[in-house]
């Protein structure tokens, strides 16, 4: 995606860069951090995502002519500071978790070094981008965790917007989705895209086996044959007349799936199309996933759920300024003292604690730089360092962006995923999987 992000950002960010900038504390240096409160009410791991997107967008943030125009028209702020706005580009540095990074309340997922003016406009696009796409690839992981290694599809873009759409996507092939429907998704991140017929295309047709012969004499035997258009059974038994017993699948989006995919398959194999795999899709969470499990599923797709966070579209992380340098040159730590929204403040350094079984145990939060490396930090037990430079002088490491970056993120959650308790795969409502601890 081009073009400028600049405006994609909230009034206030600019206004307060403005009374900064003319009382010169916007060039103070300082430090914003994102990270979470809680995890979303009953949920017992987070999955980051969207930090590879979000290195782009940053990247991307630059005020050029047409919206330096409509900030003048519009009177957001003073001549002076668009002034300073047509010169901005972040130069900042930036460590977080790494993206596919397992996440728990108060983890400091991103960390952003910057003066004031130059940092504080980046507070919607962190927390736009790293809200929901880590609330899509936290719901995605719980769907992956129950499909027992079965493939799952992301077929959510006609449940939310165009641009949401594509992050979805790659945020649930992050969490260890196998494929998405969306295109533009599979263009810009190199995500495997799927994708054969609708209703629309049976109905097309004046019958079922025309609809069918049509889509075999496209794309071979091979192809998902979509069967509940009209009556499963007549469907299914079509499908094989056509297709023959080398049909590769056929697909079912509607009925009681836990019934009717039994019958399918007994049907199928009765048929001799033994190898013939069953796909469904009909409003699956990972509820009805779950539901699945003994059921003769081959694989899954999913649509709302995982585009929506499966109930939750935000993850409900913030931003705030945790430190600042003052007029000596020295660091001091800030934090909101409300004990509703409480803040730690300081700069921080994070590890997870795993035993000696590679289980994770505890997330340790450093205030201050904490230890480096892989350190001891109890007799048969590790310490897993979270934080690596992202950005460094506003300039991302490219090992975080684009398709490989993606694919990085993907295979660095598959590891993750490993170390967490079992207990963390548990749909039922609980209390993070491992506990937070400052140190």
């Amino acid at each position: 995606m081009t073009g400028s992000a600049a405006l994609f950002t909230d009034r206030y960010e600019l206004t307060m860069v403005d009374a900064a900038l003319r009382d010169g504390a916007g060039h103070r240096e300082s430090l914003f951090e994102a990270f979470a409160r809680r995890l979303p009410d009953g949920r017992r791991y987070g999955v980051v995502a969207g930090t590879g997107r979000l290195l782009e967008l940053i990247d991307r943030f630059r005020f050029e002519d047409a919206e330096l125009e409509w900030l003048r028209e519009h009177e957001v702020v003073r001549p002076e500071t668009l002034d300073w706005l047509a010169d901005y580009r972040f130069r900042g540095d930036i460590w977080g978790y790494r993206e596919g990074e397992a996440y728990f309340p108060g983890s400091p997922l991103v960390t952003i070094q910057a003066t004031f003016a130059e940092a504080v406009m980046l507070e919607t696009l962190v927390l736009s981008t790293l809200n929901y796409d880590s609330s899509v690839a936290s719901a995605a992981a719980r769907m992956v965790s129950v499909a027992l290694g079965r493939p799952i599809a992301e077929m959510g873009s006609r449940r939310t917007s165009e641009h949401a759409a594509i992050a979805a996507a790659r945020a649930a092939y992050i969490a260890g989705f196998d494929a998405t429907s969306n295109l533009e998704a599979g263009r810009t991140w190199g995500i495997p895209t799927m994708g054969t017929a609708a209703h629309a295309f049976t109905l097309l047709h004046d019958t079922e086996e025309d609809a069918f012969r049509a889509q075999v004499a496209a794309f071979g035997p091979k192809t998902t044959l979509l069967v509940d258009t009209y009556d499963i059974a007549k469907g299914v038994e079509l499908a094989v007349q056509v297709a023959g017993t080398e049909l590769g699948a056929v697909r079912i989006d509607s009925g009681d799936l836990p019934t009717v995919v039994a019958a399918v398959r007994e049907q199928l194999d009765g048929l001799g199309a033994v190898d013939t795999r069953i796909t469904v899709t009909s409003d699956l969470d990972e509820f009805t996933i779950a539901g699945l499990s003994g059921a003769p599923v081959d694989a899954y797709g999913v649509g709302t759920a995982v585009v929506t966070g499966s109930g939750f579209p935000a993850a409900g992380m913030v931003y705030k300024l945790v430190a600042r340098r003052d007029d000596a040159g020295e660091w001091v730590a800030v934090a909101k003292s409300s004990t509703q929204k409480l803040s730690i403040g300081g700069r921080k350094n994070a590890a997870r604690r795993l035993d000696s079984t590679r289980t994770a145990r505890e997330e340790l939060i450093f205030i201050g730089d904490g230890p480096e490396g892989e350190a001891e930090f109890e007799p048969g037990d590790r310490l897993r360092p979270l934080m690596v430079q992202l950005m460094e002088g506003g300039v991302a490491d490219p090992a975080f962006v684009g398709p490989a970056g993606t694919a990085a993120a993907r295979a660095h959650r598959a590891e993750v995923m490993q170390e967490l308790p079992i207990e963390a795969f548990r749909l039922g409502r609980g209390e993070p999987v491992i506990p937070t601890s400052y140190r």
